[in-house]
C-alpha cells in the first residue's frame, strides 16, 4: 500500500539554523528507523562570507542572442537538430501554448495547430504548458498543468522524428491539491520516471513522481522545508519588489515553493529548491521511486547542497557543475563540485537578461536560456501589460574545466 503523503512531516521536529543572510538549512530528521535507509552524507554546510560586490562580467560578445520568441516564454527545450521549442507562459495569454522555431526562422504551433487551438475538438488539446524536456530519442515531453481552463493536468509526449503522439499521462488528482500549479519536469535517464515540481502556494509545495509506464503519480515531500518558500526572502526585479494586487485591493508578495529541478547525467540524484528560496537540495532517485518508504523516512534522505539564487530553472553539466538562471540579478550563476558547492559564482550578467528561464545545455554544448519579462505581465501590474519585446533567447559558453577564478557573489 502506498503510504499517505498528506502530512509528510507533521510528526517530527527539526532544528532550523538561521544565518545572517536569512538562509534556512534543514538538519537531519530525528526519527529514522534503524536499518530502513542509510543516513545521507550531510556535510557541515557553512554560510558564505559577505564579500565585496565585484562580480565578473563576461564581455557582451560571449552572450549571443539566438532568436526572439513571439510571446513571453515559460519553458524551453531543444531538439537534437538544434530547433528551439518554447512553452508560451499563460500569464501572457498567448494564442498558441507551445511553439517551434524551424530552420526557416518561422515560429509555428507545436506539435500542430489543432492541439493548440481551443474548440478544435482535439482530445490532446494543450491548455497551460510550462515545463518542457526533450529526451535522447527526440521525444518532447510537455507538462500541461491545466490551470488556464481548469482541465486535467497531464504529460503529453510527442515523437518529433515520426511526428506522431508518443504518450499522454494524466496526472492523478490525488497527487495534486487545490493550489497545484505544475511548473518544471526532469526526465530520469535510466528509469521510466519523470519528476515534477509543484510550487503550489509555497507551503503545500511538493515533488511529484510519475511512472510513465504505469501512470502512477505520487506526491512526495509535502510539508518538508526543502520544497517550501523562504518567508524572509523578498524578490526584487528592475529595482522594485515583485507584488500582486488582489481584486480586493490587498497587495501580496507571491512567494513560490519548489520550482527549479534537475537530474544528474546518471540519474542518481535529483536536485531541487524553492524558486523563492536560498538553498539547493538533493535526494537520491532510488528513494523517490520506492513506494514502500514512509513519508517521514523519505524526508530524512534530503541533503542540503549549496546556496542558490531566486530562480525558475537550473541545469547540471557533465562535470557536475550546477548553473542557475538568476532572476533577481539578471544573470547566470553557478556552483562547482571542485569547491564543494560552497561558493555561488557569477558566469554572465547583462542588462538584456530580464527574468531568465528555460536554462539548458543544447546539442551544441552551449548554455541556452530566455528572457521572459514575467514580472511585467498584467498579473503583476494591476492588469496592465508593461512588457517590452523582444523576448530574447540567448546562448553563452559554459564554464571551462580550468576556470575557477571568478569572485563569489555577495
Amino acid at each position: 500500500m502506498i503510504p499517505s503523503l498528506q502530512n509528510a512531516a507533521c510528526d517530527r521536529t527539526r532544528p532550523v539554523r538561521r544565518g545572517k543572510r536569512g538562509w534556512l538549512w534543514v538538519i537531519a530528521a530525528l526519527f529514522l528507523p534503524a536499518g530502513e535507509l542509510p543516513a545521507p552524507d550531510r556535510p557541515d554546510l557553512k554560510f558564505l562570507p559577505t564579500l565585496p560586490r565585484n562580480p565578473f562580467k563576461k564581455s557582451n560578445d560571449e552572450l549571443l542572442e539566438t532568436a526572439q520568441a513571439p510571446a513571453g516564454p515559460g519553458g524551453m527545450c531543444m531538439l537534437p537538430s538544434g530547433d528551439y521549442i518554447i512553452a508560451c507562459h499563460p500569464f501572457f495569454m498567448p494564442q498558441y501554448r507551445v511553439m517551434r522555431l524551424g530552420k526557416d526562422g518561422q515560429w509555428l504551433p507545436f506539435p500542430n495547430e489543432a492541439m493548440n487551438t481551443p474548440g478544435s475538438g482535439d482530445p490532446r488539446l494543450l491548455d497551460s504548458v510550462l515545463g518542457l524536456a526533450c529526451d535522447s530519442r527526440g521525444i518532447v515531453w510537455m507538462l500541461d498543468n491545466g490551470r488556464r481552463s481548469g482541465t486535467a493536468a497531464k504529460l503529453v509526449a510527442w515523437d518529433t522524428k515520426r511526428d506522431v503522439l508518443h504518450k499522454v499521462v494524466v496526472i492523478d488528482a490525488l497527487a495534486l491539491n487545490p493550489s497545484s500549479f505544475l511548473t518544471n519536469l526532469a526526465l530520469d535517464p535510466v528509469s521510466p520516471h519523470i519528476y515534477l515540481s509543484d510550487p503550489a502556494d509555497g507551503v503545500t509545495s511538493a515533488l511529484i513522481v510519475v511512472n510513465t509506464e504505469t501512470g502512477l503519480a505520487r506526491r512526495v515531500l509535502q510539508g518538508d522545508r526543502s520544497v517550501q518558500k523562504d518567508p524572509e526572502l523578498v524578490l526584487t526585479v528592475d529595482g522594485r519588489q515583485v507584488e500582486v494586487r488582489r481584486p480586493d485591493g490587498v497587495v501580496a508578495s507571491p512567494l513560490t515553493g519548489v520550482s527549479p529541478i534537475a537530474i544528474d547525467r546518471r540519474g542518481e540524484w535529483l536536485y531541487y529548491g524553492a524558486r523563492d528560496g536560498a538553498s539547493l537540495y538533493k535526494i537520491r532517485t532510488e528513494f523517490l521511486v520506492r513506494t514502500d518508504i514512509t513519508p517521514q523516512v523519505l524526508a530524512t534522505q534530503v541533503t542540503g547542497v549549496s546556496q542558490k539564487p531566486v530562480c525558475d530553472s537550473m541545469v547540471i553539466d557533465s562535470r557536475g557543475r550546477i548553473y542557475f538562471a538568476d532572476i533577481s540579478r539578471g544573470s547566470i550563476d553557478y556552483v562547482t563540485p571542485e569547491e564543494n558547492f560552497l561558493n555561488l559564482r557569477l558566469l554572465v550578467q547583462d542588462p538584456r537578461i530580464i527574468w531568465p528561464g528555460g536554462l539548458l545545455i543544447g546539442p551544441d554544448g552551449q548554455l541556452h536560456f530566455f528572457s521572459s519579462q514575467l514580472h511585467r505581465t498584467p498579473f503583476f501590474n494591476s492588469g496592465k501589460d508593461v512588457t517590452a519585446p523582444p523576448f530574447s533567447l540567448f546562448k553563452t559558453r559554459p564554464l571551462p574545466s580550468s576556470r575557477f577564478s571568478f569572485p563569489a557573489l555577495p
